[in-house]
């Protein structure tokens, strides 16, 4: 057989380089493709061509230092685990907050994606589109609340989904590519491509999914390395093609059209374009809410087990029985959220750089566990993901305000329930310690 499916170190069946590369494709590549185009147009016109090559250059480093840090220390816990082994339990405690409170400002913005789409595909108006999106997010939790939430396997195929979608879209309009839609290069000035790179992250935030995938590498060390590397150069060119057929095809309007790819496969195909490119959406959106509940809703009930969050507000992980309460907290989380966004106070760009904000900083926090944790070349590749992430914080803004609201209370809620003798640690903390 090859490589794709050999025996583990224990006998068992591990992924491979080909199988893990598709899984952080499924990771990385989501609906985010489908508008973030628009709104980096929007925050730098032409200009947020540098914003996408900068993070494409700068992932590099992120995934490298994740890979090294799933590859040495191979656990499911992810950032939390490694947050616990170089720190301590209150900053693993932050980072999980951090990402349960992405979760359901992230998939709100991916629902209100996929209906802009849909919308746009009609021609009807944001009322329809934001109705859309809400559907697809109740339908979601109505799955999830009965167990049927989303697989690898799916995930995998929405992926596969995109890369098609993006390779046909970037294939069939490079030949409209005009020169002169990208001048003037940058109508905002040049702190528009910082504005536009906190916007972008929302589509990069993923690459630490490969420490949750480590623990099941046949080899952890050789095979992740190079399934991240395979990974990181698909998503180079499917990216950057994106970004240059968007803004060389559609000039001036590109940072104002609510759903680009569906635009140029029209331009490509006329009509024929419309159903493949809105199925596609609706499949991509539903799918990446559906992982994000169904992962964020088992979060927050192992938060709950080890006292990081209150557990009659999220219950605690049972084996055999879907997180409900989890995921009813969840729930009510983003109907705070859809409120503002109903009242029209609270925009797709909005929760976009929101849930980017929050996503960095469980980023930052990895990377910084990798300084501490990695040694040689490693530890200096750490450092240099570590100062990327510092400088999308800084450009950020007031929204670096959230992240910080959130990890006060994560860390003031922890320093409390660790007074009582029975709090454990984190469960993969406490597997380390015990090895």
């Amino acid at each position: 057989m090859e490589e794709n499916a050999r025996p583990g170190p224990q006998g068992r069946r591990g992924l491979g380089v080909v199988t893990g590369s598709v899984m952080l494709l499924g990771a990385v590549l989501g609906p985010g493709a489908l508008t973030l185009p628009t709104l980096a147009a929007d925050a730098a016109g032409p200009a947020s061509l540098l914003a996408w090559a900068l993070l494409l250059l700068a992932g590099v480093p992120v995934a490298a230092t994740f890979a090294a840090l799933g590859g040495t220390y191979p656990d499911g816990g992810g950032v939390a685990h490694f947050a616990a082994l170089a720190f301590d339990g209150r900053i693993a405690a932050a980072a999980s907050w951090w990402f349960l409170a992405a979760v359901p400002l992230g998939v709100t913005a991916a629902g209100l994606m996929g209906g802009h789409y849909v919308a746009a595909a009609l021609g009807a108006g944001p009322g329809f589109a934001t109705g859309v999106g809400l559907g697809l997010l109740a339908a979601s939790f109505a799955l999830n609340a009965v167990g049927l939430h989303a697989t690898g396997r799916v995930q995998v195929l929405t992926a596969g989904v995109l890369v098609t979608l993006l390779v046909v879209t970037v294939a069939v309009s490079l030949g409209d590519v005009r020169p002169e839609s990208f001048t003037p290069f940058a109508p905002h000035g040049w702190s528009g491509v910082g504005v536009a790179a906190t916007v972008l992250f929302f589509a990069f935030a993923g690459w630490e999914a490969a420490t949750h995938l480590s623990a099941d590498f046949a080899d952890p060390g050789r095979g992740l390395r190079l399934a991240t590397a395979l990974a990181l150069a698909v998503v180079t060119v499917l990216y950057l093609g994106l970004s240059v057929v968007t803004l060389g095809v559609l000039g001036p309007t590109a940072g104002h059209d609510p759903a680009p790819l569906l635009t140029l496969l029209q331009r490509a195909f006329g009509t024929a374009g419309t159903v493949p490119a809105t199925a596609a959406a609706l499949v991509l959106t539903f799918g990446a809410i559906n992982a994000y509940l169904a992962g964020g809703a088992r979060l927050g009930a192992a938060l709950g087990r080890d006292r990081a969050l209150p557990r009659w507000l999220v219950g605690r992980t049972r084996p055999g029985r879907e997180p409900r309460r989890s995921l009813a907290f969840l729930a009510a989380c983003c109907l705070v959220v859809t409120a503002p966004v109903l009242g029209g106070v609270l925009s797709l760009d909005g929760l976009v750089r929101a849930t980017s904000a929050l996503l960095a900083a469980v980023t930052l926090v990895g990377t910084l566990a990798g300084v501490r944790l990695l040694r040689g070349r490693q530890r200096g590749t750490a450092a240099v993901a570590s100062a990327f992430l510092v400088v999308v914080l800084v450009f950020c803004g007031a929204l670096l305000a959230l992240p910080a609201a959130v990890g006060v209370v994560a860390v003031l809620h922890s320093r409390g329930s660790s007074r009582g003798k029975d709090t454990p640690v984190s469960s993969s903390e406490t597997a380390h310690r015990r090895r």
